[in-house]
């Protein structure tokens, strides 16, 4: 947002000025998520190539400093920086465009690019930090000051009161909240109210880098809810963190690992009773072999012109779920082509005419497809799309030890076929499911589906499939949790996992309905329990004095779509309006003069408000790439009426 104020900013007249108050309790560049301090051992999820704070689009203003994550990366191997520590030398000296960065690093990108930004100010253009937190924004008692030397459209203003006592009278206020903390869920609240009763550790949601990993104890169970990245970053501080060591496994079957005698026993528990598949191994970040077919930007753009609100379920699935299916059975027939029968020119022939689309006749291209490849594919060969994200669904286990030797294979399965990347079949329709996932972005933005199937298509069952497939770690972490769990550092509670307290035992408990042990189910207990979730993203539970106050006072309010059955569900995002986006109010006015920029967009827009994507070297740039950069830039334009 920074960025792009100063980008934009062309004085209006001669001695115009521009005063820009940045609030943040945290370190201003890195924030809170990535400052330069943190273990080196959390990595980010994307790899060195994709991410950036400064745009690439020709239609916006010029940037006055700065570049992508890449090309600072370049910059400081061929010439580091005087300031950079011998850590981050060292972790420069390895990393490749496709290699994934530590978190500490890309924050030390963002402190460069805003050190940058600060030493080519323009002329007239002032900033102040504030390293403090915004506690209410409300109208302007007496409306700030404005005249020739007053950049910007003329309106009431506002009164931000800071929690150091300093009340601030300026004329906009973007709201670029970012990851806030967020009140616990009934059930949380029961588990830490019972972990302060029975003398229990309860770890709740929180981002990585904030836990103090030395209260974990050594040795001793620890329950370990969630096994998204989070996870990952705390299985991470209490092995490598403690002193352990991967090392190549004997038999060439990924690693091996050496404890150091001081990590606890982890028990992981998750619905899938997995972790994300790993990311496979591109050298961008979309597959190369991969190209929509069906699911295209102009197929998405046809149902505007025509009027039409789209549902997700009847509309756009069906033409991604082509594309995914079109994407393994290509890849399959190029790099296997014995599993495709004795012609598999023809069978790929066959399988295209039956995946055209034929005016909504989703059964019927299905019921075709599937007459396809069931003549042509054997069984082991076949694709189960939807039982990718859940590959132990339907299998039931006589022990845990069943339990984690089949977790074990799939993970070493995982990793295999990410080595393999484009050669890989279901990497591939992953890959389609990526690409697929980009070009929704732009389509659902924005109401542009219906509401009903935002809350039970898109938000309901595709969110949590896609990342379950698309959203993984690094392959390296899937070899390094197999070695965990067969040296005996890890293990699994199994799919559908139920939690609760045992007070006699003085002890949390899990237990999975698929694994039967010896009496019936085989219970875990342990003294702590871990949640390795993030905050939840909802802004009418986010723990925010800021929000709480807006909310209270009716100058934003959540929004409210209606589910299929007419009934009101609240979203996580603001009600906001096009564009710049600015919230609306409980009464249903806009609220002129504050603007929305990120994670609170999230009833507006779909998976975009967290990330800008540089533009890649070769292969499609999608619009939702770099989306949140062309929101700034409108917000930037706007506040300074340019």
């Amino acid at each position: 947002m920074l960025e792009r104020l100063l980008a934009n900013w062309a004085p209006a007249s001669p001695g115009a000025t521009l005063h820009i108050d940045v609030i943040d309790p945290y370190p201003a560049g890195p924030g809170h998520v990535w400052q330069p301090g943190q273990s080196r051992l959390y990595l980010m999820n994307t790899q060195s190539f994709y991410p950036t704070v400064i745009p690439e689009d020709p239609e916006l203003a010029k940037p006055l400093a700065g570049g992508t994550f890449d090309q600072w990366r370049e910059l400081q191997r061929r010439s580091p920086h005087p300031k950079l520590s011998a850590e981050e030398r060292t972790e420069l000296a390895g990393l490749e465009a496709a290699d994934f960065p530590s978190r500490a690093l890309y924050g030390r990108y963002l402190r460069a690019t805003l050190e940058e930004l600060l030493e080519r100010l323009p002329d007239g253009v002032s900033v102040e930090f504030h390293q403090t937190t915004a506690t209410s924004v409300r109208p302007a008692a007496v409306p700030p000051a404005a005249g020739p030397d007053h950049a910007g459209p003329e309106n009431a203003g506002f009164d931000v009161a800071l929690a150091d006592g300093t009340m601030l009278t300026v004329g906009s206020v973007v709201l670029a909240l970012g990851h806030l903390e967020s009140r616990l869920n009934p059930e949380q609240r029961e588990l830490q109210s019972a972990a302060e009763e029975l003398g229990l550790t309860y770890l709740p949601p929180a981002a990585p880098a904030d836990v103090d990993w030395s209260r974990i104890p050594a040795v001793r169970p620890v329950l370990v809810r969630g096994m998204g990245l989070n996870f990952f970053d705390a299985m991470g501080q209490l092995t490598e963190g403690r002193g352990g060591k991967f090392l190549p496994h004997p038999d060439g079957t990924g690693l091996t690992y050496l404890p150091s005698g001081r990590e606890p026993l982890l028990i992981a528990a998750s619905r899938r009773g997995t972790p994300y598949r790993a990311k496979a191994a591109l050298t961008g970040y979309y597959p190369a072999a991969v190209q929509l077919r069906y699911c295209t930007e102009e197929a998405l753009a046809k149902f505007d012109a025509a009027g039409i609100v789209p549902s997700f379920d009847h509309d756009l699935w069906p033409l991604l779920h082509r594309d995914a299916v079109w994407a393994y059975y290509s890849t399959l027939a190029r790099s296997q082509p014995d599993a495709v029968g004795t012609d598999p020119a023809g069978f790929l022939a066959g399988l295209e005419e039956a995946l055209q689309p034929h005016a909504h006749s989703m059964v019927k291209w299905e019921d075709a497809a599937r007459s396809v490849i069931d003549a042509s594919v054997r069984r082991a060969h076949r694709l189960d799309l939807l039982g990718l994200a859940a590959p132990l669904a339907g299998r039931s286990f006589a022990a845990r030890a069943q339990l984690d030797a089949a977790v074990v294979d799939y993970l070493l399965d995982d990793a295999r076929r990410s080595a393999l990347g484009e050669e890989d079949p279901v990497k591939m329709a992953v890959g389609a499911l990526h690409h697929g996932r980009a070009v929704l972005k732009t389509a659902v933005a924005d109401g542009g589906i219906t509401d009903e199937s935002w809350v039970a298509g898109l938000r309901g069952w595709f969110e949590s499939f896609v990342e379950g497939l698309a959203s993984g770690p690094p392959a390296l972490r899937a070899e390094q949790l197999a070695a965990l769990a067969r040296a005996g550092v890890v293990s699994f509670v199994g799919p559908d996992p139920k939690f609760g307290v045992d007070r006699k035992a003085k002890a949390f408990t899990a237990v999975s309905p698929w694994v039967a042990g010896r009496n019936g189910a085989d219970r875990v207990e342990a003294t702590v329990l871990i949640e390795a979730l993030a905050p939840a993203n909802r802004v009418a539970i986010n723990a925010s004095p800021l929000l709480e106050q807006l909310l209270a006072d009716g100058l934003v309010r959540p929004r409210l779509m209606m589910s299929v059955e007419g009934t009101p569900v609240q979203s996580s995002g603001l009600d906001v309006v096009p564009h710049p986006y600015r919230p609306v109010a409980a009464n249903g006015a806009v609220t002129d003069g504050v603007y929305v920029l990120g994670l609170q967009l999230s009833a507006a827009q779909w998976g975009t408000a967290i990330a800008a994507e540089a533009r890649p070297q070769r292969g499609p740039a999608y619009r939702s790439g770099q989306r949140t950069l062309r929101d700034a830039d409108e917000i930037a334009r706007a506040i300074l009426g340019t």
